[in-house]
């Protein structure tokens, strides 16, 4: 799973009116009142927080890809399109996992724009706040990171700015290359060793192309492959419980489904897999799982006794991320 990258302060920058900073609890609060941040403004922050949106990607093309660059694919770039087109000057808008130095966002030497997924949120609506970045960098001046911070509450969210009927189509990238241009014949030293560090710590991940919004990773003691999946959750648990108790929810030997967790309001099962199997290798088990998966979403029989009890070892291995 790609990790949170601390942010990184430089100076102490003076809040304005109205305005709520975006630092660590324990840093000293940069309204210069000598006390820590979170026993200052960071009340306030603390209280400015809208309620969590379950769902935030809801409505926007590949709902479930998107899931998967936030929480599971380490180095991933996905090309945006906007409604009404792109502003003059900008000639093109990409997601990207993550961007150096943790910036939410990066409008380059040409003008295009960088906009950076995983990066820590200030509020419950992460749809929002990446709508407020996305929004401000198109108005930097090229060359330029784009700070961190609160988005209205009124503002717009991603749903609004980008255009549903294009597709989206991610691109998983072995490193962090992608951040430098080919154009670019260096860069700074910052930008280097943050890249440096990022390649060091990226797992291996591959996108499956049989299936849609399936991950496969490598680890040092196992593979694993990681589905992000649209189905409602109940009646996804009912699927692989009937699944798993007619021993039918693995892919292929030495494999076990091991359990799923949720993210941002999407279940995503994950199987674990024996080193030696590849990303190319589970193409075919995984697109013929897709078909037992779609016969059992279809069932509405009730669970046998046997169903219900491989339902709840499914239930009790579930966790949370977001």
């Amino acid at each position: 799973m790609a990790k949170k990258r601390p942010q990184t302060k430089a100076g102490k920058p003076q809040l304005k009116d109205g305005e709520i900073a975006v630092v660590g609890a324990r840093e000293p609060c940069p309204c210069g009142s000598g006390r820590r941040y979170k026993a200052c403004h960071g009340r306030e922050a603390a209280h400015a927080v809208t309620e969590l949106v379950q769902r935030p990607f809801e409505g926007l093309p590949g709902e479930c890809d998107w899931v998967a660059l936030r929480e599971l694919v380490p180095a991933a770039t996905a090309e945006l399109s906007l409604k009404g087109g792109l502003p003059e000057g900008v000639p093109s808008v990409t997601l990207a996992t993550v961007l150096p130095m943790a910036w939410p966002a990066l409008r380059r030497d040409d003008g295009s724009v960088l906009l950076a997924l995983q990066n820590d949120t200030s509020s419950g609506d992460l749809s929002r706040d990446l709508a407020d970045t996305l929004t401000r960098a198109l108005t930097a001046e090229p060359g330029t990171p784009v700070a961190a911070q609160r988005a209205a509450a009124d503002g717009p969210r991603l749903q609004d700015l980008l255009d549903k009927e294009a597709g989206f189509a991610p691109t998983v990238h072995s490193g962090f290359e992608f951040w430098i241009p080919e154009s670019a014949e260096n860069s700074t030293p910052e930008v280097a060793a943050s890249l440096e560090r990022a390649n060091a710590a990226a797992i291996p991940t591959v996108k499956l192309s049989s299936v849609d919004s399936a991950y496969w990773c490598e680890t040092p003691e196992k593979n694993h492959l990681r589905w992000v999946m649209p189905h409602a959750e109940e009646r996804l648990l009912d699927a692989l419980a009937r699944l798993h108790a007619a021993g039918t929810s693995s892919l292929g030997e030495g494999t076990r489904l091991v359990g799923s967790f949720r993210a941002h309001g999407l279940m995503v099962p994950v199987w674990d897999l024996p080193t030696g199997m590849g990303a190319e290798e589970c193409e075919k088990p995984a697109a013929e799982f897709a078909e037992r998966l779609a016969t059992a979403l279809a069932s509405d029989a009730p669970l046998t006794a046997e169903e219900r009890r491989a339902r709840g070892g499914l239930t009790n291995r579930q966790v949370t991320l977001s």
